[in-house]
């Protein structure tokens, strides 16, 4: 006789797959042999064509901003693509959650991984912790690294133009920036700028090394329990220090550790790579390139199409449907898990004409989404714009003459990653 499994026998064995499944990535990392048990309409949210989402979103954004992705062992995803839809999606905190907890429970993954912070907790821990942050990136308290940041990037071009040969933006000029200015704004020492940067990047370049996300996750949080202890015993003029002031006992060292780790996840690797690809599109397009050299009330429009065109965050924080939630006119099942592709909503015809061009005169009707939307907008947005408003000008006016040193076709790229980056950017600054 034929033995015949029950429909709920075989979703808990694949349930239990997936997890296993789910795990051995966790432990060993993402690299092309695990990468292609995933489903293609998942990865094109990660992929790009040089600057541009590659046409396959395009099309799906097209006909279904709201499509359903089937994903190994009978799990299941939504991708949402459209302006709008993506919209409705990140401005539900209660409709949709991003509790580390749902994503430990369909990953496998244990809940005291969890990173903590503004990203993967919901409501009331999400208002508390956000209240006390939010503080220290208002403007007037941004204003005190208006002097450093200036000096960073002077210090960089200085670097740079001692250099005898081709330069490589990325590790002089996009790299740097970002790790210095958190370093300045966190209070912790200068010399472990690397281990930022290694703490960051592990955790989205999914053709990694044996280093998992959530492994980077826990190197960095264990290296900011460090800091955070640290910061106790002698609080320093930085963020940290400030909150344990004005805080004290209020916010547990864990809280601390995970505010730290979001402020370095947030605002280093992203804001590195809006650097190194708004360089690109400054070096392809000379006349944008005088614009920004010569006119400085073109650089805030240029930033904020920057942000836009280039969406160097492709996918927001994966949320999970509190109850059945109609998104689009779709129906998404109470659980499911829902990834919004920013890359993808930013470049939606219906959000801005003449989606696929660069336009530093563009002025859209509403706000990009390449900080997000709704109360997980990033926190760090100004000082974002800050760092890139300075940088950018700097850069071409410090080198009017500077040129790729190498043919556009020799670039290489991220190949699948939630941050999209470019790997090098050499130039001839002369």
């Amino acid at each position: 006789m034929e033995c015949r499994l029950t429909t709920t026998f075989r979703s808990r064995i694949t349930a239990r797959i997936g997890r296993a499944y789910l795990s051995r990535i966790q432990k060993y990392g993402i690299g092309p042999s695990t990468i292609r048990l995933l489903p293609d309409d998942l990865l094109m949210m990660m992929r790009r064509d040089g600057l541009d989402p590659v046409d396959k979103l395009a099309r799906t954004r097209a006909k279904r901003p709201v499509s359903k992705v089937s994903l190994p062992f009978g799990m299941d995803a939504w991708v949402v693509s459209g302006y709008e839809e993506s919209k409705a999606v990140l401005g539900s905190a209660d409709g949709f959650s991003t509790d580390f907890a749902h994503l430990a429970t369909n990953a496998g993954v244990a809940a005291e991984q969890s990173p903590g912070g503004l990203g993967f907790n919901d409501p009331p821990v999400h208002t508390r912790l956000r209240r006390i942050l939010t503080p220290e990136f208002t403007m007037r308290r941004l204003r005190r690294l208006t002097p450093r940041i200036d000096a960073i990037i002077e210090e960089r071009l200085d670097a740079m133009a001692a250099s005898p040969g081709p330069v490589d933006l990325v590790q002089a000029f996009a790299l740097p920036i970002p790790s210095l200015t958190i370093c300045e704004l966190l209070g912790v020492p200068y010399e472990d700028r690397h281990d930022f940067q290694k703490l960051a990047m592990d955790r989205f370049d999914l053709f990694g090394d044996a280093t998992a996300p959530f492994g980077a996750m826990s190197e960095s949080l264990e290296y900011f329990r460090g800091v955070v202890e640290a910061q106790r015993k002698n609080p320093g003029d930085g963020l940290l220090g400030m909150i344990v002031r004005e805080h004290g006992d209020d916010v547990d060292d864990e809280e601390l550790a995970g505010l730290a780790d979001g402020v370095l996840t947030g605002g280093f690797e992203t804001t590195a790579s809006t650097i190194a690809l708004g360089s690109l599109v400054l070096l392809r397009d000379r006349d944008v390139f005088d614009r920004i050299r010569t006119d400085d009330t073109a650089v805030a429009p240029f930033v904020e199409e920057a942000l836009r065109y280039l969406s160097a965050v492709q996918i927001a924080f994966p949320r999970f449907a509190r109850r059945d939630m109609e998104i689009g006119g779709v129906t998404i099942p109470r659980g499911d898990m829902v990834l919004c592709s920013l890359s993808g909503a930013n470049r939606d015809a219906s959000y801005v004409e003449d989606d696929g061009r660069f336009d530093l005169d563009r002025v859209p009707s509403a706000s990009h989404l390449a900080f997000g939307h709704g109360i997980h907008r990033c926190v760090g947005a100004e000082l974002a714009r800050m760092e890139l408003r300075a940088a950018y000008p700097a850069l071409v006016r410090r080198f009017p003459g500077m040129r790729l040193a190498v043919s556009p076709q020799e670039l290489s790229f991220r190949k699948v990653s939630i941050v999209y980056g470019i790997e090098s950017l050499p130039v001839h600054l002369r």
